[in-house]
């Protein structure tokens, strides 16, 4: 996992950390703890994707705190499958009292531990 920064770091990045998420194929929400400013997971990870819905590489990839109906999880996703969670419901990843202190207006506020 690449060091937690800030997305305003990368003009690219259209999403921050702290943000609230949800797949835009799968059904799945989650809040952004990490980012890449391109890909840098293995290429078996990515070339296990079908061709025909595999990301591109050279955009922002995302680590997010996951859930769905049944579980929790940690996923990396390309920007582009991604889109901002407007439902207002709190994320219940059992990860994120680890690494966000509260939630100000939606986006969940880091620790002071991991803030640049």
């Amino acid at each position: 996992m690449s060091s937690i920064w800030s997305a305003t770091q990368s003009p690219e990045a259209k999403f921050r950390i702290g943000q609230v998420v949800r797949h835009r194929l799968f059904p799945f929400r989650g809040v952004i703890f990490d980012v890449d400013a391109e890909f840098s997971n293995t290429d078996e990870w990515w070339q296990s994707i079908p061709e025909q819905s595999r990301p591109r590489k050279d955009q922002p990839f995302y680590h997010v705190f996951a859930e769905n109906e049944s579980s929790h999880y940690v996923a990396y996703v390309s920007q582009q499958n991604l889109l901002e969670d407007e439902t207002g419901d709190p994320v219940m990843h059992p990860d994120i009292p680890d690494y966000f202190e509260e939630v100000d207006d939606g986006i969940y506020v880091l620790h002071e531990t991991y803030k640049n």
